[in-house]
């Protein structure tokens, strides 16, 4: 049971007052609101709006007036202060900014960091948005368009699938090599023979683990953002001791769809004229102990 009280009317009434206040700010400048923003986004992904989808609002107020826009692959405590700092107060993210993909913050109700970075961003007037389910399901994908640019992957594409590539014969180890320098990741991990000519390959942005699509014929190189190493990669070594043509490349989440991010900054500025946008990197967070670096 809820209990009213005035001094609980009183707390309701002033962020009612604030959040009305602030709306009636943006409407006299001329400035958008986080609302009316993440409305353009809608009417222009191009897909339908899904009635159940982590896209939304997680963190900051709808009402609050926007002047600049920033995209980021994980909108880190981190991230978010360098937003600020560069005056990017709608914060445009494709991970999940509380830990857990459905954006559920009841369990943190109490954790002393979500309180610490939601106190920081309401202090500092920003809003954090969860843009995952429509820049994938966009057509091209946004995080893949984003990914084969940022590989030079334009010419390698399978035209009968966008998740396929055909290379000619380069070996493993110079492939995976190319992409590490392409992407500057520290910690990209590799299975399979460092000499094994890559011709075919498939690639899961982001998480991937299911075995079943390792385990499809056509696919030589699998390469995923992360998975689960007792169940992809054991069932890439097992196919190697089996004698068969495969390999897998594990980039590190952030880094497989970070590019992704970067194009969407692009595009938002097609449809974003009135304040700034700007793609802010999030770091991959490991580092290796030959190159340690915070």
């Amino acid at each position: 049971m809820v209990f009213d009280s005035p001094t609980r009317r009183a707390v309701i009434g002033g962020a009612l007052a604030l959040s009305a206040s602030q709306f009636a700010t943006a409407q006299t400048s001329g400035t958008l609101t986080a609302d009316q923003m993440i409305d353009r986004i809608r009417q222009n992904v191009g897909v339908p709006w899904r009635e159940q989808t982590v896209d939304k609002i997680v963190l900051g107020d709808g009402a609050t007036p926007v002047k600049g826009v920033a995209t980021t692959m994980m909108a880190t405590f981190d991230v978010v202060k360098r937003c600020v700092a560069a005056g990017m107060n709608l914060i445009v993210t494709h991970e999940t900014p509380v830990y857990m993909h459905q954006d559920d913050v009841q369990p943190l109700a109490k954790n002393p960091t979500y309180l610490a970075k939601k106190e920081y961003i309401e202090r500092n007037q920003a809003v954090v948005f969860h843009f995952h389910d429509h820049w994938h399901s966009r057509r091209p994908d946004g995080i893949a368009t984003g990914m084969i640019r940022e590989l030079g992957w334009e010419k390698n594409i399978d035209p009968e699938n966008p998740r396929r590539y055909t290379f000619p014969g380069t070996p493993l180890a110079q492939f995976a090599k190319d992409m590490q320098t392409k992407l500057s990741a520290r910690t990209m991990r590799v299975v399979g023979d460092p000499k094994m000519p890559v011709n075919k390959v498939t690639a899961s942005w982001g998480y991937m683990s299911a075995v079943a699509m390792a385990a499809r014929p056509e696919i030589e190189v699998l390469v995923v953002g992360e998975t689960r190493e007792w169940e992809v990669v054991e069932y890439i070594q097992d196919c190697i001791a089996a004698g068969q043509k495969k390999a897998l490349i594990v980039v590190g989440h952030v880094l497989s769809e970070q590019a992704g991010m970067k194009y969407c900054a692009e595009w938002l500025k097609s449809i974003v004229t009135e304040v700034p946008v700007q793609f802010i990197a999030a770091p991959e967070p490991f580092w290796n102990p030959n190159n340690p670096t915070a």
